[in-house]
């Protein structure tokens, strides 16, 4: 994993993608991993404005946003970090969170369908790919959809016709030390290395 998220890697992640300057890597994130064209995004409020009072088995996620897609269907996605053990209780519970939290937005929207995004640092699923979907039947409006990315597994061929998705994936990874120069073609994954470093710089004890 990346040594910059290292320290509770989901509130660093979250205090600095939680903002609307930094949409555009979300967007670019999501776009890239979901194979999906994003029309607008934006913001839900539940983890910004109420992460200081989550107790501390809900205080996670990066990053909760709803998305409408250039079909003009509307989803939210949540993203986070998973760590430890219990993945499969941590995958299912910030489903439950990021789908219920419609319900305290206020703003009329409809319920739409949730997606999450789970960023594992070890093995889990016994398939060799390192980018699952698993979806499970449920009595909600729509089937549970999990996407799970564990780092381990990636492995990249060739760095000289590196895609997107293997950029991203080189950057989860932490695997930066000689790769500076790929990052630089992906100009929303140098904003957000950036962002880190500045965090970092910046940092101070609460």
């Amino acid at each position: 994993m990346n040594r910059k998220f290292v320290s509770k890697s989901n509130r660093v992640l979250r205090k600095v993608l939680n903002s609307e300057g930094s949409l555009d890597i979300l967007q670019d994130f999501i776009e890239t991993f979901l194979e999906i064209k994003i029309e607008t995004i934006q913001l839900n409020p539940y983890l910004k404005s109420n992460s200081r009072y989550l107790p501390s088995e809900e205080n996670f996620g990066i990053a909760d946003v709803r998305i409408k897609l250039d079909t003009k269907e509307e989803y939210n996605v949540g993203i986070q970090f998973i760590d430890g053990y219990y993945a499969q209780n941590k995958m299912l519970l910030y489903y439950a969170q990021i789908h219920e939290n419609q319900l305290k937005y206020q703003d009329n929207r409809l319920m739409a369908k949730t997606i999450t995004i789970n960023i594992l640092d070890f093995v889990y699923l016994k398939t060799l790919n390192y980018f699952s979907r698993i979806i499970l039947p449920s009595n909600l409006q729509n089937q549970i959809e999990l996407y799970v990315l564990e780092l381990p597994k990636f492995r990249l061929t060739t760095a000289e016709k590196i895609d997107k998705k293997e950029a991203w994936m080189l950057y989860l990874c932490g695997k930066v030390h000689d790769t500076k120069s790929i990052f630089r073609k992906f100009d929303k994954i140098q904003k957000l290395d950036d962002l880190l470093d500045n965090y970092w710089k910046n940092e101070v004890m609460e």
